[in-house]
């Protein structure tokens, strides 16, 4: 039985839903003023199963049920890939799915409360696992698809359901991490360090080392490494790369999970205010307007300079990270430098 506020919630929930039946559930949640966890726990519309949070076994246990959907996405950027789980790796709170098409990095230590969601829909039932943070933020979610073995994903859902689902609670969001002024900042040391990076999976730890915030990183290392852009340069680089076939990397990360595409992207489309890839097995969905930073940016690796495209919004966090397709050991593709060279001149002139 719900409680007196829960049921408040539901009431106001199911009325919104009848108002504004397209309205997605994350701008549903901000519109009431709640987490997007505290309405899939309700089941207004939806049956939630409360699932045990052994995140680690249930990943391990994708393998098993075939094709699949995998979205990701943060406020401005949707990012959605179809594909099988293959190679599941999870040491502690630390996770990789490694795969031709489901490509994540996975924070697990954030993943707080899971669900499997069944949507009743006119052509059939929309089946979905979907994980949280602490403050019910939704971090990934995995989509059942034509393609997926139901029997498979059943018995999975059986298998780590909980057994006694506590009530929901959710913490506040954590304020915004403020930017230390320059003046207390080694911004010769910081130039030295990015000089002398041997891999690009060093960046992290030299922006801790520095104290010093990504975006405010890439302002003050100087234009050998990082230069700005006008916001409209992310969707050129993503036009150019569809129009000569330039195989990219799209990196969208929650703060739970950081997801993947790599290879082309074709059918590109905007649609009331959002720059669309409409592929078969890759969609991204991003809204211009949240994107209020680009940079190009260049790391030094023992393979040679990595080249990115990289986006933020108003508040700096990360919308998404593009880059050429690479492998480790090989040197990035001549043909996305281009790209960037290209972008980088008309922003220039």
């Amino acid at each position: 039985m719900l409680s007196s506020a829960n049921a408040d919630l539901a009431a106001r929930w199911s009325r919104l839903r009848g108002e504004q039946p397209t309205l997605r559930i994350r701008d549903a949640a901000t519109t009431l003023g709640v987490s997007e966890a505290e309405l899939v726990a309700l089941g207004v519309g939806t049956t939630a199963t409360a699932l045990a949070a052994d995140w680690r076994s249930i990943l391990s246990e994708m393998p098993q049920v075939g094709r699949v959907m995998c979205l990701t996405r943060n406020e401005h950027c949707v990012h959605e890939r179809h594909g099988r789980f293959e190679d599941v790796q999870v040491t502690g709170p630390h996770g990789l799915v490694l795969g031709p098409d489901i490509d994540l990095r996975l924070f697990l230590g954030s993943w707080k409360h899971g669900f499997a969601v069944r949507e009743p829909l006119k052509q059939g039932e929309r089946l979905s696992l979907q994980f949280f943070d602490g403050t019910g933020e939704a971090v990934h979610k995995i989509y059942a698809t034509d393609e997926t073995d139901r029997a498979a994903f059943d018995a999975l859902i059986a298998r780590h359901r909980a057994a006694a689902p506590a009530e929901l609670a959710v913490a506040p969001r954590a304020a915004d991490t403020v930017d230390r002024p320059v003046s207390e900042i080694d911004v010769g040391g910081l130039r030295q360090a990015w000089r002398a990076m041997k891999d690009t999976h060093e960046f992290f730890g030299m922006l801790g080392k520095f104290k010093v915030g990504r975006v405010q990183a890439l302002r003050l290392v100087g234009e050998e490494f990082a230069r700005e852009l006008p916001p409209r340069a992310l969707r050129s680089a993503m036009e150019a790369a569809s129009a000569d076939g330039t195989p990219i990397m799209i990196f969208v990360g929650s703060g739970g999970c950081i997801q993947i595409h790599t290879g082309p992207i074709d059918h590109l489309v905007e649609v009331h205010g959002w720059f669309n890839v409409l592929d078969p097995a890759f969609n991204l969905h991003l809204r211009e307007a949240g994107v209020a930073r680009v940079f190009s940016v260049r790391k030094p690796t023992e393979d040679g300079v990595v080249t990115s495209i990289e986006a933020f919004c108003e508040r700096d966090r990360n919308i998404l990270l593009m880059f050429g397709a690479r492998k480790p050991g090989k040197p990035e593709l001549e043909p996305w430098r281009g790209i960037v060279a290209r972008i980088e001149k008309q922003a220039a002139s």
